[in-house]
């Protein structure tokens, strides 16, 4: 069963579609737009999803956002839960570090076991020397790795590029654009606004904005549709996430907001 419950995957794939390999996609990526005048990230906050596959309760995920001086921390963690559990075991954690005022991402970590595969990663971005820098471990066979990629400019990764949208402006039938780096890949990710609707959860009933990730390149392309749904207002809150792929669809929805 391929089922991956990524949650810093979301902004491209919805956590579902992991990246193996591949070589780095060389093209010209605008660095990434600061956060809109007003705006500001979380000083402490935590948000919990339930994910659904199908009709089947698939799992949770938990995101908790924490100041630190200048910079913001995300962490997160996705597990299976149930019948999908027995199926195929994921317990993923995420963490990433960015720039509060400027958005840029200096780390993301990963700690990766899905089935039989363990793997830890950690990204840095290092915007003084112009690269990102990989360094990777099987925790199965003990396999390092290590790679350097030249970067340009303020780039987001693919955990904070879904809650970094939330600082950008949202307007009906426009787009905006985010940088987004994943290991040695950095793809212009388009953010298209194309509706509103009204979202029922277990916390209530939100006036959303339907927010649709796309890209020509990378891990967005041909991994099927996506869809985020933010509020319509000032917080841009993402409450509920879809990716409908070849073998089901999946369901991020909003089921606990802890701004305390």
């Amino acid at each position: 069963m391929k089922m991956r419950m990524h949650v810093a995957s979301l902004v491209c794939t919805l956590a579902l579609a992991h990246v193996m390999g591949g070589a780095a996609i060389a093209q010209q990526v605008a660095p990434l737009t600061p956060p809109r005048a007003g705006f500001s990230f979380p000083q402490k906050q935590t948000l919990i999803y339930s994910v659904d596959w199908r009709v089947f309760p698939a799992g949770t995920a938990v995101l908790h956002f924490e100041a630190a001086g200048d910079r913001e921390r995300i962490t997160a963690n996705a597990d299976t839960l149930g019948a999908v559990n027995l199926l195929f075991h994921v317990g993923d954690r995420f963490q990433s570090t960015f720039d509060r005022e400027k958005g840029c991402t200096y780390e993301f970590d990963k700690q990766t076991v899905e089935g039989r595969r363990q793997i830890n990663s950690t990204l840095k971005l290092d915007y003084e020397q112009g690269k990102s820098i990989l360094d990777e471990k099987n925790l199965v066979t003990g396999q390092p790795k290590h790679l350097e990629q030249p970067i340009s400019g303020c780039l987001t990764d693919l955990l904070t590029g879904i809650f970094y949208a939330s600082s950008q402006p949202m307007t009906l039938g426009q787009n905006f654009v985010l940088p987004v780096v994943d290991a040695l890949h950095t793809v212009p990710v388009t953010m298209k606004v194309e509706g509103r609707e009204e979202i029922k959860t277990t916390l209530g009933t939100f006036k959303t904005l339907r927010v649709q990730p796309t890209a020509d390149a990378g891990v967005v392309k041909n991994r099927g549709n996506i869809w985020i749904w933010y509020t319509d207002d000032e917080r841009h809150l993402p409450v509920q996430m879809r990716a409908r792929l070849f073998w089901g669809t999946i369901t991020f929805r909003l089921t606990g907001n802890d701004d305390h």
